[in-house]
């Protein structure tokens, strides 16, 4: 799988621009603010709809314009997609193949696989369980359709139970009915996504563990606990239990949308206790083993957006990184620099074709 190309339309700080792609490796460069990271987050939207960013549609649309547009396109098995994305402040967003408008975007997301790395990833490890929810949430979606339909519709289901409990609060009135009909089907949506995550972990944690070995060439042990609210009693058991603190707090308290993982190194915290050097070995080992478990989930090697990494990362482990770059590991990938020569020096070493742009907005 391929992009063979690109064109954005008020796409943040992009007015009208396009490129066509080197088939292994893509390097854009320019200053800070010059819009390179804004083209990485236009292919992540037209792999998974959405931005990497920010989750609202409205936010990437240029201050001057009502609408954006991203068109690509791929090419898997010898067979071309075009590929269009289009938001308009008032309207839907409208994600098109070959002039086909999708009737659900899940449907669409596991065709063009992506795995972007970014230096906001740090939030995986200092900030709240979200974030890691959403990390484990991208990579099982894009290889398990069903998956992704019973987390929309578990998530559809805590609004609407959200809602109901608002409603209680505000009439002061209780539809016992309404309620079970929700728990129920909490329940049932919820224990589907709690084995699923349970199985991939089981698998992914060992990938995991080749990967930041690799990288780290060390002998430090790290680890990936899966916790869930799930693990400790029945759900539904649960949410009567909370019925009294939900309706005081309009929230539904339990249930697999609080789960979160818990990184650790040598058996503690790697939040509380590694070097910044540890944890780039761990976040970029987390994204590295997503995309072998993409790649062997869906038989086909996912696209790499690496944002600003050869800036943020130690001569090291950019070298572990060039060594799977020419070992073959990768596919197509997308890079980001402030420095040409710097990039340019690097991706020599890799062997492999490769273009660079300059980006100057």
């Amino acid at each position: 799988m391929k992009l063979k190309n690109l064109r954005l339309l008020n796409f943040k700080n992009h007015l009208d621009s396009s490129w066509e792609f080197n088939d292994r490796v893509n390097c854009f460069v320019g200053h800070n603010g010059s819009g390179k990271t804004n083209i990485l987050d236009a292919i992540h939207y037209l792999s998974l709809t959405k931005s990497y960013f920010n989750s609202s549609d409205s936010t990437s649309i240029n201050f001057n314009s009502e609408y954006f547009t991203i068109k690509g396109s791929f090419i898997r098995e010898n067979s071309f997609s075009n590929i269009v994305c289009n938001v308009k402040d008032g309207f839907p967003k409208s994600v098109k193949n070959n002039d086909k408008k999708y009737k659900r975007f899940s449907d669409h997301i596991g065709n063009y696989p992506v795995v972007f790395v970014s230096p906001t990833d740090t939030s995986l490890i200092t900030e709240h369980s979200d974030s890691r929810r959403k990390y484990l949430d991208s990579g099982i979606s894009q290889f398990n359709n069903f998956y992704l339909r019973t987390l929309i519709s578990y998530n559809k289901t805590i609004k609407q139970r959200n809602e109901l409990l608002k409603h209680f609060l505000s009439s002061n009135t209780f539809d016992e009915i309404t309620l079970t009909t929700y728990n129920e089907l909490l329940m049932n949506y919820g224990y589907i996504i709690f084995t699923e995550r349970k199985k991939y972990l089981e698998k992914f944690v060992p990938v995991f563990q080749r990967y930041y070995t690799e990288i780290s060439s060390g002998k430090e042990k790290v680890d990936i606990e899966y916790k869930s609210q799930l693990n400790e009693n029945d759900y539904l058991t649960q949410l009567n239990n909370s019925l009294k603190q939900d309706k005081i707090s309009c929230r539904t308290s339990v249930g697999i949308h609080k789960d979160d993982l818990l990184f650790t190194l040598k058996g503690s915290s790697v939040k509380k206790y590694s070097s910044q050097g540890q944890q780039k070995s761990f976040l970029i080992s987390l994204k590295l083993a997503q995309f072998d478990f993409l790649k062997e989930e869906l038989g086909l090697k996912p696209i790499l957006l690496l944002d600003d990494i050869f800036d943020k990362l130690d001569d090291k482990r950019v070298e572990s990184l060039i060594s799977l770059v020419k070992r073959g590991t990768f596919n197509q990938v997308f890079i980001t620099d402030t420095s040409k020569a710097r990039s340019e020096k690097i991706l020599k070493k890799t062997s492999s074709e490769y273009s660079i742009f300059n980006i100057q907005n």
